[in-house]
């Protein structure tokens, strides 16, 4: 988590416009200025700058930085902020994600995708072998899919499932069994230890 200086808002957005590329380069008064959405440029007492995004993950703030504003400019900047907080609208932690990837940890996407290519030789019925991921990529993807497969848990599980469970039971159930099978695959594959999240998560089901 970054730890922003205690500077005042100096320059908001406007209703029309935000920060221009121009004042990005140019700006040296320490401060805090905002684009709006919750990305701010940061400059520092010595001129140097840099960019944050503040977000909001499960009733807490979060503060990630996005780098320098020599290195990264102000498209890019938004381009960032705009993919982290899509993770955020998914219900997903974009710190978790982002230390997934630094760390080089398996997300559930990449090992769902992995366990459909090992299984689909051995399944005859074209239309499961298309719906067996799908099921996946429409009501696991948007909540799990970047998350490391290591840290998945039981809570996590359950905000896959609640919202179709009464709804769609039938779907729900087909999805409950994949999820369980990724996450088999995960823990003989070496890509996880501990119990298996979905075991829990059915106490936690209406």
């Amino acid at each position: 988590m970054t730890v922003e200086p205690k500077y005042p808002i100096l320059r908001r957005r406007t209703a029309r416009a935000g920060l221009s590329a121009a004042f990005v380069r140019q700006v040296r008064k320490p401060g805090r200025y905002c684009d709006g959405e919750g990305l701010y440029l940061l400059v520092e007492p010595n001129g140097s700058s840099r960019w944050l995004l503040r977000v909001v993950v499960n009733g807490r703030r979060r503060d990630i930085g996005l780098g320098g504003s020599s290195q990264v400019g102000l498209a890019d900047a938004r381009d960032e902020a705009r993919a982290l907080r899509k993770l955020v609208r998914d219900g997903q932690d974009p710190l978790a994600a982002r230390r997934a990837a630094r760390e080089g940890a398996v997300s559930f996407k990449n090992c769902a995708v992995a366990v459909h290519k090992s299984r689909i030789a051995t399944w005859r019925n074209g239309k499961h072998q298309k719906q067996w991921l799908t099921t996946l990529e429409t009501y696991a993807f948007p909540t799990i899919g970047d998350l490391p497969v290591n840290r998945i848990t039981t809570g996590d599980v359950l905000k896959v499932l609640l919202p179709i469970w009464l709804s769609k039971p039938e779907t729900a159930k087909r999805l409950l069994q994949r999820l369980r099978i990724v996450f088999d695959y995960a823990t003989a594959s070496g890509q996880r230890s501990g119990e298996n999240p979905c075991t829990l998560a059915v106490l936690g089901l209406p």
